[in-house]
């Protein structure tokens, strides 16, 4: 029986809901690691530099629910916050981001519920990632229950410059000073120069060995 992730309220239904979506990011986890592994046998390149999960924090679900306008109930976390699981997967090139976003997509046993280019097209603060929302088959013993990751894909860049704005944005509650923002977009645009270049860079390694092979 495969059905979407429903619960009760109450301490057990809490503990089962966390227990499914740490569940969900060993799955998930375990696909990347073999897509990597797979890439470096076939192609004798790591796309992936790192990884990083997590699961939200009770304190952060409970913002975000508030934020929102939502009571704070377990019904409502499922259904209306989508990163409590999160997986983070850091690159070298942008080119790898689309690589790697395409090879999990044609994973049978994911479905991709959203995609969100913010690399084609950046939030107004400067931010840059790909972001895909799955679910993921956990199997219990008496019924399959479809969890819900968060896979955020970004160069090291990115994810240098993504880990500077939220610190800001906690230091300053989301109301940095107008000059701070600005230079966070001035740094976004100097990220996206030097990832294009490295790029260009790594290509013109790689053409550069081919020439000498022939």
């Amino acid at each position: 029986m495969r059905e979407p992730l429903r619960l009760n309220e109450g301490i057990d239904s809490w503990n089962t809901a966390i227990f499914l979506y740490r569940s969900a990011l060993k799955e998930v986890g375990t696909k990347v690691e073999i897509l990597n592994d797979e890439f470096q046998q076939v192609h004798q390149y790591n796309p992936i530099e790192y990884v990083k999960s997590r699961v939200k924090s009770p304190e952060s679900i409970v913002k975000k629910l508030r934020r929102r306008g939502y009571e704070s109930t377990i019904g409502n976390m499922i259904t209306y916050v989508n990163d409590i699981a999160g997986i983070r997967i850091v690159c070298s090139f942008t080119s790898d981001i689309y690589r790697l976003a395409e090879m999990i997509g044609k994973q049978n046993d994911l479905k991709v519920i959203s995609i969100k280019d913010y690399i084609k097209h950046p939030k107004e603060s400067g931010y840059k990632s790909y972001h895909m929302l799955v679910t993921v088959p956990i199997f219990l013993t008496d019924r399959v229950i479809d969890t819900k990751v968060e896979i955020q894909i970004r160069t090291m860049a990115m994810d240098f410059w993504a880990s500077l704005e939220h610190k800001i944005y906690y230091k300053f509650e989301g109301n940095a000073p107008e000059y701070i923002s600005r230079d966070l977009r001035e740094c976004s645009s100097i990220v996206s120069m030097l990832d294009a270049k490295m790029l260009q860079l790594n290509d013109a390694i790689l053409e550069a060995r081919v020439a000498q092979i022939e």
